[in-house]
Formats: structure tokens, sequence, C-alpha cells
């Protein structure tokens, strides 16, 4: 079963040592970064037959990130780069605790799906998994086009998996946020979220209580990542299951969710959308992310 994976894909600058700030940095180094081109990775090396659909700019940054894909076994057929845009680059800063954060930079129109608006509608039909994430929310032009994409894939019975990734220092506040992923949510086969988002979006503090209560309203299977206290599924014919999160040292916790979202993806795509291979995949997504957060790089 084919993988679409709509989204963005930047250049993440990542400061290789803790930092307090971004005044105490002495250098940044270049790795690959976005989140959907972190999931198409990671499901493209499991041997999935994986797409990404999205724009970067037309500039060396673009060619890196487009090359880098394809060098990974992602079909870049829909990857756009668009002539005098500019490709986003995050400057990302880790702490002691090995949590990002972010200062994105770059042409708005290329963190996403603008740039490729006339290729969504084929990708889709193309698919049969087809991953949307929040992020692609913000702004009027990109809503319109993910939530059009939503509803082409549920009209055409396309297993829709939603990777929540909620930044709320991007937008007006909560509640619009909230909102808008949980219209995003509707109807989805897979909702993938991290605990503290799943908390945000349900008002549930306990993993179990969230991924019930997106059970009962907008999501068919819901796993929720809850950092070293492991992950939990919970999904349709009575699926459940809970892994533990493997003891390492954190040097950055970026792109940890993304791997999960890539390992499910990928047994998803080997089983044709069988449900109860996320049963069977959650440890080895685990071990996957456990792999990511040792190194500087998301992938």
């Amino acid at each position: 079963m084919r993988i679409v994976c709509l989204g963005e894909a930047l250049v993440d600058l990542v400061c290789e040592r803790p930092v307090t700030g971004p005044t105490d940095v002495d250098a940044f180094v270049p790795h690959f970064g976005g989140a959907l081109a972190n999931v198409a990775v990671q499901a493209a090396r499991r041997g999935a037959e994986v797409g990404i659909c999205g724009g970067v700019g037309d500039d060396p940054w673009g060619t890196w990130l487009r090359d880098t894909l394809r060098a990974t076994g992602v079909d870049t057929t829909d990857f756009v780069l668009e002539r005098g845009g500019r490709t986003p680059l995050a400057l990302v800063t880790i702490d002691g605790r090995g949590e990002p954060s972010y200062a994105i930079y770059g042409s708005t129109t290329g963190l996403g799906l603008v740039p490729a608006a006339d290729r969504i509608a084929p990708a889709v039909s193309k698919a049969g998994l087809v991953l949307l994430t929040s992020n692609t929310l913000l702004g009027d032009a990109e809503r319109r086009l993910t939530l059009g994409a939503r509803a082409q894939a549920l009209a055409e019975n396309k297993k829709v998996v939603i990777d929540a990734n909620l930044r709320p220092n991007r937008w007006p506040d909560v509640a619009s946020m909230r909102d808008a992923t949980l219209e995003l949510l509707e109807g989805a086969f897979l909702a993938k979220m991290n605990a503290e988002e799943a908390t945000i979006l349900t008002g549930e503090e306990d993993p179990v209580g969230a991924a019930e209560a997106l059970r009962r309203s907008v999501a068919r299977n819901v796993v929720i990542t809850s950092g070293d206290r492991g992950a939990i599924l919970r999904g349709e014919g009575g699926i459940a299951r809970e892994v533990p999160s493997l003891p390492v040292v954190v040097r950055n916790a970026a792109g940890a969710g993304d791997a999960v979202t890539g390992v499910l993806l990928a047994a998803l795509s080997a089983s044709d959308g069988y449900a109860p291979a996320l049963n069977v995949a959650l440890p080895d997504a685990m071990e996957a992310a456990a792999a990511v957060v040792q190194r500087w790089g998301a992938t």
C-alpha cells in the first residue's frame, strides 16, 4: 500500500551541544529535517513505497533536501522546488534534557503544500495511506489544501493518518490550534501524538484516558508516546498495547515522534492497512525513536 506524506521538508541547523539559549551557540551544523520528510525517510528505509508531496525553494538547500530524499528511496515526483522560493531553515538549540527549540527562517510558502498545490490530488489518488499534519493548518491557503486532501482521501476510501505535531508558539492561541487539529483528526484511521498533545486535545492527563477519548470521538486507532514512559496503542477490535521506552542518553529529542510514525506507516503499508500490524510494530517504532534521540540529526 503506497504512502504519501503531505507537508514540509526543511534544513535543521543544529547546535550540537546543550546550550542555555541562542546567544550561547558557537556553531550550527546542517541536518536533514521537516516532520513529514523525516517520516518519509523512516518509512522508505523499511521498504515502504512512499512519496512526499510538498515544496521547498529552488536553491542549493532545496536541491540537497530533494537529493537526500531520493537517495533514501523516497519518490520526489510531487516534491516541488519553487522558483524564487527560499528553503526554510530551522535554527535548533538543545537544552540539557535534550529538548529542542526552533526558530524557523525562510519562505513560508516553502514550508508545506502551497508550491505543490496542483500535485496534491493526483498524489492522494495514487496512495492508499495518506499522512497529514497540523503543521499545514496555519496559513489559510495551506489549511484549505490540507482539509481538501483529507476530504478527498476519505471520499476515495484511503486510510488517513494524522500526526498531531502541535506547536503552540506558532498559533495565535491554544483554542484555535486545538479546534483546527480536532477537525483534521475526524475520520482518521490512525492518530499519533505525544502525551502533551493528547492532553491539549482531550483535557485528559492520563494517556490511556486521552487515547480512549480520541477513539470515541475522531480516530479508529490512536498511538500516544510519552517520552521516557514509552507508548500506548488503543485501536479498533480491542487492540491495546503498552510499550516501555528504552533507557538511552538523549542528545536531541527532535525526530523521535517522526521515527515512530514512519515505522508504523511502513507496517501498515506492508500489511495492506491491517490495523493489528500496529500492535506488532509498536516495539520496533520505539526502538527507532531511541536510536534517533542518541544522534544530533532527526533521521
